[in-house]
């Protein structure tokens, strides 16, 4: 109870960034859809129901993302998917994969969608954030209030307070939840803590002392780096993270909503120069295999001793479960070091579940979104290493997951949200590609700081003339 109290508090300390993540402040007012003038009104004696049957027979697709979860506990999705037509009769059409954008992208293009989609942001190819930027995402808030499948308790009751309301879940400031909240983990920099203990070295607590380490570390072996990253999409915990330590919340606030000057500050200097410096630390391979089909071969050198850390969440132990390591390998996780006098910051990190708008079965789509808070899937779930935000999940755990998730009873600060949405502009990419995407020019020389830095005022100045909501 102690683990999720504070857990809990942790995040909810953090959402106090959020607001600006959404809006930056409370005093906009939130945006409503305007009423259909050919629907009819509803009666006043009649209370709509937020549990509307689904229609007999019916067959709701489901993509789901093969991740290091589904690598943990194989057929994990499918498990859920029978659980959830034994308790409602709907039966389910599963896909998962790897690749899952490969997968439905040209069938969605062709305006046949899965009816639920379980797929974060921060992907290489970006799908979630463009069904975002169209509106292509049903809401969702109405499930909220749905009973679960099988239980007696409402979906609200089974979700720890504060994760319906972030950026992530909530991207339009209109108060409305379109992304429902699934897996989410403690963020920081993995690394060999086998490794660290056989030389007797400190986990670095600030940047200096990173500097020093790597150094250190070249020095005994030339093959030996600092750093790696599996793709630069790891890169959105990870910036996050180091605003925040730069700067503190109120700095963050305004980073994530791209504010007029906010790049010009000494605390975003500051996040450039170590951002950059550690360019240079960065094990040179890891550009050409920073992609979604080679990434596991950046996360293999931290396991075999040619990078220190690397930034990642929970789901590397089940994702690297069967790769080899060097002798006496164990995981570790640290926040990142603090920036100057700032705080060492763990992000919190969150996938999430969507309808798109063009679901073809509605009703049952949100049926199941509801079930996957119920005591049978979250107990599913939870053999793969997978953790929602459900009171009481994290209370028995043991090894990795217990040192994984008391990261934040151990003095890092959590960090929620992401930048803000804004609307599809010609020539304008992604936060991913305007920000992340170019570390990897910055490690092979292509990309110089100043370049980067450019671009990111460049497109900051877009983004926020183009904010959503």
């Amino acid at each position: 109870m102690k683990k999720i109290l504070s857990m809990i508090l942790a995040c909810i300390m953090a959402l106090s960034l959020l607001t600006a993540c959404g809006g930056g402040g409370n005093d906009q007012p939130a945006q409503t859809e305007p009423p259909k003038q050919d629907e009819p009104a509803p009666a006043p004696e009649k209370t709509p129901d937020p549990e509307p049957a689904p229609a007999e027979d019916v067959t709701i697709q489901v993509a789901a993302l093969a991740s290091g979860y589904e690598e943990a506990y194989p057929g994990m999705w499918q498990e859920v998917c029978d659980a959830f037509t034994a308790a409602t009769g709907i039966k389910v059409d599963l896909i998962v994969d790897k690749n899952l954008e490969d997968v439905i992208g040209p069938s969605m293009q062709g305006g046949e969608f899965p009816d639920v989609i379980h797929l974060a942001t921060g992907r290489e190819k970006g799908l979630t954030e463009q069904f975002i930027k169209d509106r292509n995402i049903a809401e969702l808030t109405d499930v909220l209030g749905m009973t679960v499948p099988g239980e007696s308790v409402k979906v609200s009751d089974k979700i720890v307070g504060g994760f319906t309301d972030t950026s992530v879940t909530n991207p339009y400031n209109d108060g409305v939840t379109y992304l429902a909240p699934m897996f989410y983990s403690p963020c920081g920099l993995f690394y060999n803590a086998g490794l660290f203990e056989e030389k007797g070295w400190t986990v670095p607590t600030t940047w200096d002392e990173m500097w020093e380490l790597g150094d250190k570390a070249q020095a005994e072996d030339p093959n030996m780096y600092l750093f790696t990253y599996p793709t630069t999409g790891y890169f959105d915990t990870f910036i996050p993270s180091l605003l925040y330590s730069a700067g503190g919340v109120d700095f963050y606030n305004k980073a994530l909503r791209y504010e007029e000057g906010i790049w010009d500050t000494p605390e975003a200097q500051q996040f450039f120069d170590i951002t950059a410096k550690l360019a240079g630390y960065t094990n040179p391979i890891t550009p050409a295999q920073a992609n979604d089909q080679d990434f596991t071969q950046n996360q293999q050198l931290v396991l075999d001793n040619k990078a220190l850390f690397m930034p990642n969440g929970t789901w590397v132990v089940g994702e690297m479960g069967e790769a080899p390591r060097a002798d006496g390998f164990k995981w570790g996780m640290t926040p990142l070091p603090a920036a100057g006098t700032g705080a060492r910051v763990s992000y919190c990190w969150l996938e999430q579940a969507w309808i798109p708008a063009g679901a073809p079965n509605m009703d049952a789509a949100k049926q199941f979104v509801a079930f996957l808070y119920s005591d049978t899937a979250c107990a599913i779930f939870a053999k793969g290493g997978a953790v929602q935000p459900v009171p009481g999940i994290t209370d028995n755990f043991e090894g990795d997951n217990k040192m994984f998730y008391s990261i934040y009873d151990n003095g890092a600060e959590a960090a929620m949200g992401g930048f803000a949405a804004y609307n599809s502009v010609a020539g304008l990419g992604t936060v991913r590609e305007e920000f992340q995407d170019p570390f990897n020019g910055l490690v092979d020389g292509s990309v110089t700081k100043d370049q980067w830095i450019d671009n990111v005022k460049a497109a900051s100045d877009q983004m926020r003339a183009n904010l959503m909501g």
